[in-house]
Formats: C-alpha cells, structure tokens, sequence
C-alpha cells in the first residue's frame, strides 16, 4: 500500500463515517504524488497525516428559543484546521445538512483555497444544522446569540476570523458580531462579511461569483479566447450565483439557467438578473415565480430531474459554472456538459463535482477550474476586509475589485505554471493542489513539529 492510501486508510478508520471529508482529502491527495515523490522529507515529517487532521475541533450544542416559546436544539461546528499560514479564515454554514464530515471537508479544502491566495491566512470552516428558511428575524437573532455564546471562546482578529457561507449572509454576521461585542467589551475586526455600515468590505458580496468569471476569463485568455458571446448555464441563486451571472454580463457574456432547492429555471433570451435578485433577495420565493414575467422560459422542478443527475446541467452552452453546492455536477451531468459543447467549467461552489465528473473533464481536455482556485475570491476579498479593518481604512468598490482581479489572475498563473513543471500542463486540479500544498507544507516545516 503506497504511502497517500495507507494515510487514507487510516483516516478512515480514526474518523469514521464522513464520506465528503474523504472524497476531499482523496482529490487532493491523489494529485500530490509527485511532489511527495520529489521531496521525500514531506514523507519524512508526516506533513500528510499532520494536514488531514484538524488542529483543533470544537462541537457544541445551540439551544434558543422560538416565537412560540419552544426550546430548540442545533448542532454547533467550529474545525480549525491548519494555521501554519495565519490565522484560521473561513465561513460558517447554516443548513439542515451541515454534519462534522460536511464541515471538515470545507475545512480541509480552505487550507488549499486560503494557501492559493497567497495570503497570511489558514484553514477553517464552521455552521451549524439550524435552518434559516421559514423563520423569523427574532429566531435567527435568537439562535446566532446562542451560537456566539459558545463560538466567542475560540476566535478572535489574530485567531480565527469566521465569514458567511450558505446560510450566513449580512443578517446573520450582525446578530453573531453584536453578541461577540456584547461577550467581550470589544469591537475588532473578528467577523467578515459584516456590513458596510460598520466594517464591512465593498466587494465582499460580489466577490466569490466576479472572482469565478475572473478565473474563468484567465482561463480562456491563455486559448486566445474571452466569455464575449459565451452561453453560460449556472446553478445556483444565491450570491455567488447572482454575482457570477453579473459579471458574466458585464464582460459581455450570456447566463441562460440558474437553480434553487425547488427547480431550474432555463431561458435561453438569458436570465432576468434583476428579477432573480427580486425573488431571492427581496420576496425569498422560489424560482417558479419567474414564469409569471417570463412565460418564454422553461422551469424544471426537482421531481422532474433525470436520476442521475441535475436538470441545470442537460441545456446546450459553451461554458459552466456550479454555484449550488457539493456534488451538484455528477457523471452523467459532466458527460452531457461536453457532449452539448461546453468547453470550460469554472467552479463557485466548494466541491461540486463528483471525481467521476472531475475525470470527464480532464479526459476531454476541457478548461476546468477546481472550486479551492476558481472560487477562492470570496475568501481573498475577507481578508481584505480583515486588513481594512486592522488599519481602519476604507477601500473604494474600484480597489476592492482591482485587487481581486490581480489575486485571481495570479491563483491562476500558479495553478496554470505548476502543472507544467509537474508535467500535466492544462490540469489545473493537480497544478491547484501541489501549489497549495507546498506553501502550507513549507511553513509546517519551518515551524517544527507542532
């Protein structure tokens, strides 16, 4: 047994039943066999065993009370996993199907995402298996007090800086940030995703979907190409499906589907942006809702999706952008992408291909950009966040943006160089995860065993 599967093996056995967290660290791990090969003292210094398991892991229970006076109980997660390269940095998730291996794979895979911006950043993730839909501003507000009752032990500004992710948006980074406050007698920079009113960051809502057309762009551009005229589907219609499906315009493209927990919606004249910002942001409705102005369009609800797969993915265009969530893009769905024509495939979401569709793209040479690279704006963007607000500047959109392309831009240029100098030009999985993990490796060794 080689040394990656013997690590695996074990893996499986002290953490038991979490099967995203081991289809994460396998795709990663597959890809860093030549690197283990060409420095044995990766080997050496059990850096893998050390970077699969979590620095720290915190799980506590969340109980609030609702608008009828019932007591509820949620499940509470913080995995702070790697901080060789600063503190820990990444979101927390509120959804029914948050559990310790959904939260340990998005961990595991921020170490990589965080390491790839080049930043003074680790890896960490957190959530909760509370559910945000259907519930009042009084519940939510109830339950991120309890949460941050707990969850305030453990971070801090040069600790652990949590953002949003599924679940979490401004609403809830305010409730959490003003228990913080209220706990501690500080006001510090300890949260990102908060307002502009008091420390946020312009472009930290735009940032995950502009950064995932960016990337995409980068990887056009090196084919002498752009996303001009492109029909792009894209699933999703949340903000990093909203904004992604902005930037496509702007730069000239067109987004012609996006998704919710209800159905797609396919309209081949291109997506509404405005409307589908009305229904998710304003009416919080489903996207059913978009027939009323749009009778031109088609809608598919999730009982009508082919077994194998996801309806968003079945239409003909030239380019792809999951922004849903994990595994939305399965075999099926990365076979009918490339039969249909799509020849780029730029992830927003984290881990939203299977490895079966992983394998279809880079089998049929396709520009695929892996979520820990693509996506990995929203998380730069929360570090300069964190940075305006240890300085206590204020950037404008422009400089936010402006720096968000280069950070992009030069993610790329490292995944694109390292599967070169690895021998795979093109595959930007294996150029992404050597990259990421020879700067995190790296600085584990130079701090010792620890």
């Amino acid at each position: 047994m080689s040394y990656i599967h013997r690590t695996i093996s074990d893996l499986k056995s002290t953490s038991p039943a979490q099967s995203e967290f081991y289809q994460a660290v396998e795709e990663v791990l597959d890809s860093l066999a030549p690197i283990l090969e060409s420095n044995k003292l990766y080997q050496q210094q059990a850096i893998i065993q050390r970077l699969v398991e979590p620095e720290r892991q915190i799980m506590f229970r969340v109980p609030w009370v609702d608008d009828q006076g019932n007591i509820q109980v949620n499940k509470g997660y913080r995995i702070e996993f790697n901080s060789a390269l600063g503190p820990y940095k990444g979101g927390l998730r509120f959804h029914p199907s948050v559990n310790a291996s959904i939260i340990k794979f998005l961990g595991f895979e921020q170490i990589f995402k965080n390491a790839l911006t080049g930043l003074p950043i680790g890896g960490g993730k957190g959530g909760s298996n509370f559910n945000p839909k259907g519930k009042s501003d009084g519940e939510i507000m109830r339950f991120c007090q309890s949460f941050m009752a707990e969850l305030y032990r453990h971070i801090g500004p040069t600790t652990d800086v949590p953002a949003g992710d599924i679940g979490v948006g401004a609403r809830e980074i305010g409730y959490m940030f003003g228990q913080y406050k209220r706990l501690t007698g500080r006001y510090e920079g300890v949260l990102t995703g908060k307002s502009l009113l008091w420390g946020g960051s312009l472009v930290r809502k735009e940032a995950t979907g502009y950064g995932v057309v960016y990337f995409a762009n980068n990887m056009l551009s090196v084919k002498q190409d752009s996303l001009k005229d492109k029909k792009c589907l894209v699933s999703g219609s949340g903000n990093v499906a909203i904004y992604a499906m902005e930037k496509l315009y702007q730069l000239g493209a067109t987004p012609i589907s996006c998704s919710d927990s209800t159905g797609t919606i396919y309209h081949e004249a291109g997506i509404d942006l405005l409307l589908v910002k009305q229904l998710k942001e304003q009416s919080r409705t489903g996207l059913e809702a978009y027939l009323v102005e749009h009778k031109d369009a088609q809608f598919t609800p999730i009982a009508d999706y082919p077994a194998d797969g996801h309806a968003v993915w079945r239409f003909k265009a030239d380019a792809a952008f999951p922004c849903a969530t994990q595994n939305e893009v399965t075999l099926a769905d990365a076979q009918a992408l490339v039969s249909n024509g799509c020849h780029i495939v730029s992830e927003g979401a984290n881990m939203p291909s299977t490895q079966e569709a992983i394998n279809t793209f880079i089998e049929a040479k396709i520009s695929y950009g892996p979520g820990k690279a693509a996506n990995a704006g929203g998380v730069a963007t929360s570090q300069l966040e964190m940075a305006q607000n240890s300085s206590m500047q204020t950037w404008s959109f422009e400089e936010v943006d402006e720096k968000l392309q280069v950070i992009m831009k030069n993610i790329f240029i490292t995944a694109h160089k390292t599967a070169i100098e690895f021998g795979q030009p093109g595959n930007l999985v294996l150029g992404a995860n050597i990259a990421g993990f020879k700067r995190v490796a790296d600085a584990m060794l130079e701090q010792g065993v620890v």
